[in-house]
């Protein structure tokens, strides 16, 4: 088919196309999950009156923000088989690229929304025999979620769209995927149009999602 659009094209290419988005949703799954758990740790530090240590991590938040995404991945990907002395698949040296990254930038976002809990909460709550960790989980989080939800969202959202960055170290997720079906059969205009609207509708029910999250624990 020539002219006009081919939808069959899409639908004899699904399977392909599919695992490039498998592995796409992988990606960002893993990494957002990764970026959380060791954000909240890297805000709860930086947040702790232990000498240097808030220095140190506020040291690496900002020159992880600073750097470029693409050179992390890049960066992560040389370095790492480096340090281990043995190879390292490109999916788990972009992962772990993602996680610290992505890390960086949760950390802070949870460090605003701890921040925002009203400092005689905490103070009550270890007046009534609470210790500080128990202060902060039963106390804090789940004040400071509240705050949070929408902005973490909202940065998991660029999470799944800077996946396509993976292409450098030859991973096939579902932009890449895409581009070599619409290389090999030359129909770059349904390929890409496709990827378009496949990421629209993801961004866009996620943006609703977040905008409904915001009304519902606007304080």
């Amino acid at each position: 088919m020539e002219g006009g659009f081919d939808f069959a094209i899409l639908i004899r290419n699904a399977p392909f196309l599919w695992g490039g988005m498998v592995l796409t949703l992988q990606l960002t799954g893993l990494a957002v999950a990764g970026g959380l758990a060791l954000g909240l740790v890297l805000a709860v530090l930086r947040l702790s009156r232990i000498p240097f240590v808030p220095a140190l991590v506020a040291g690496y938040v900002n020159f992880l923000r600073s750097m470029p995404l693409i050179l992390a991945i890049f960066w992560f990907y040389t370095l790492i088989p480096k340090l281990t002395g043995q190879s390292v698949s490109s999916f788990y040296s972009v992962l772990i690229a993602f996680i610290l990254f992505e890390a960086a930038y949760y950390s802070e976002i949870i460090r605003a929304g701890i921040s925002s809990v009203r400092r005689g909460q905490i103070a009550a709550a270890l007046a009534l025999g609470l210790s500080n960790a128990q202060a902060m989980r039963y106390v804090v989080l789940p004040q400071a979620i509240r705050t949070m939800i929408p902005v973490l969202l909202t940065q998991s959202i660029v999470m799944l769209q800077d996946t396509s960055l993976v292409y450098v170290v030859g991973l096939r997720d579902f932009l890449t995927t895409a581009d070599i079906v619409a290389g090999r059969d030359s129909r770059p205009v349904e390929l890409y149009m496709f990827v378009a609207l496949t990421f629209l509708v993801v961004c866009f029910s996620a943006s609703r999602l977040v905008n409904r999250l915001r009304r519902r624990y606007a304080l």
